[in-house]
């Protein structure tokens, strides 16, 4: 519009059709990855190295937590986060191809799994307010319950678990 450079315009409120919509969508991205990749929840799922995978983990970890599993949006959102941290830190600092994601869940817990070829063991940093990088496990430690890595013949598995409350 003329004469209204540099104002900001309206927008059109989101309401709860257009919340419907984008969660179908999710939803739909979601389960199209879990049938390309398979469900973590009966075997390892194994996703390409690659910066963009940590949106299909992110979708595939919130499907079966939300779906699958029925547990409570927040613990999702903890979860779906804690995953990209590991799958972010699998990606950025092991050079594999490859890496594997697994979710188990037993009465009271969840457990998930991001395995990687690499025998570097992880690093939980001091994190100061100001800092923009380097969160990872500093979040893994504050949201998870438990977390730790298991060092494998060839490589390592990185985990963290959660308590859950079973209906």
């Amino acid at each position: 519009m003329a004469g209204l450079e540099g104002v900001e315009q309206p927008r059109p409120r989101a309401g709860a059709p257009a919340a419907r919509w984008t969660s179908a969508i999710e939803d739909e991205q979601a389960f199209k990855a879990l049938e390309l990749f398979g469900n973590p929840t009966e075997g390892e799922v194994r996703l390409p190295s690659r910066p963009e995978s940590a949106a299909t983990a992110r979708r595939i970890t919130s499907c079966v937590m939300l779906r699958q599993w029925a547990l409570p949006p927040q613990t999702a959102e903890h979860g779906v986060l804690l995953v990209s941290e590991l799958v972010g830190n699998a990606v950025r600092h092991t050079g594999a191809r490859v890496f594997g994601l697994r979710m188990l869940r037993r009465r009271g817990w969840i457990r998930i799994e991001v395995r990687d070829p690499s025998r570097g063991l992880p690093c939980l940093m001091p994190v100061r307010e100001m800092d923009v990088s380097g969160r990872g496990l500093f979040l893994v430690d504050k949201l998870s319950d438990r977390w730790g890595v298991d060092l494998l013949p060839r490589g390592k598995t990185t985990w963290f678990e959660m308590r859950t409350s079973d209906r």
